[in-house]
């Protein structure tokens, strides 16, 4: 099991035929490291195909995901770049709307 302490999404796309060494070039261009048991998602432009690279704290595993159907839910391009919860990336993956889940889905008394 690779341990992941933090997932950090990144809203401009990135082209799926890209390897390793060019995620880490991105993940260091737009998060400034890649630090260890941290997880960076990037998504192509249709938002159908994901990426995710991982820093285990010894060396980086890229893994892909791609639906059939539908699209993940992904924030516009040029929006901030957002840090997710373990609930939220889990969502994510299902391709379910993540931004409803977590802290950012909590009711309070008005």
């Amino acid at each position: 099991m690779i341990r992941v302490d933090a997932v950090w999404l990144a809203s401009e796309p990135l082209d799926m035929r890209a390897g390793t060494d060019t995620a880490l070039a991105r993940v260091v261009a737009v998060f400034g490291a890649a630090q260890p048991h941290h997880a960076y998602l990037f998504a192509n432009k249709r938002a159908n195909r994901l990426k995710v690279l991982v820093h285990d704290g010894i060396g980086i595993w890229l893994a892909a995901r791609r639906l059939h159907q539908g699209k993940f839910v992904w924030p516009a391009t040029g929006q901030p770049n957002a840090g997710l919860c373990r609930a939220q990336l889990d969502a994510l993956v299902l391709g379910l709307p993540w931004q409803r889940v977590g802290q950012d889905g909590v009711i309070t008394v008005i």
